[in-house]
């Protein structure tokens, strides 16, 4: 089996994922990106899900497509995907792409989950 690209973990019923590699470019990264995200959904039936994107500097359009996938997967079963720790160029990106709207996002980990109504202290 390869090797896992996110780190995962779960906070009360929010899964929390951060990226493995700092530069999500590779097709074949992004595929298996798509698979572990998608799962999450379709296998495990998460509801409130966090990105963590504090380590990644470059992001590939097709990754942004797996994101708007990912949120229309969730919201499908009733869920909600946040986006945290997103760096200012990245997220420039999502401006441009008149996706900022679509996608919300927070300063942090912390500030994310509580707008979920989950409170870590």
């Amino acid at each position: 089996m390869a090797e896992s690209q996110l780190l995962i973990h779960t906070i009360k019923d929010a899964v929390v994922v951060n990226f493995r590699h700092g530069s999500i470019l590779d097709s074949l990264i992004i595929d298996a990106i798509a698979r572990e995200l998608y799962a999450l959904v379709d296998a495990r039936a998460a509801r409130k899900i966090v990105l963590d994107f504090g380590g990644v500097k470059f992001l590939a359009s097709q990754a942004v497509g797996v994101l708007i996938t990912l949120k229309r997967k969730a919201e499908a079963i009733g869920g909600e995907v946040l986006i945290c720790n997103m760096q200012d160029e990245i997220r420039r990106v999502f401006k441009i792409m008149k996706l900022h709207d679509v996608f919300a996002f927070h300063a942090s980990e912390t500030d994310a989950l509580e707008s979920l109504g989950i409170h870590t202290d």
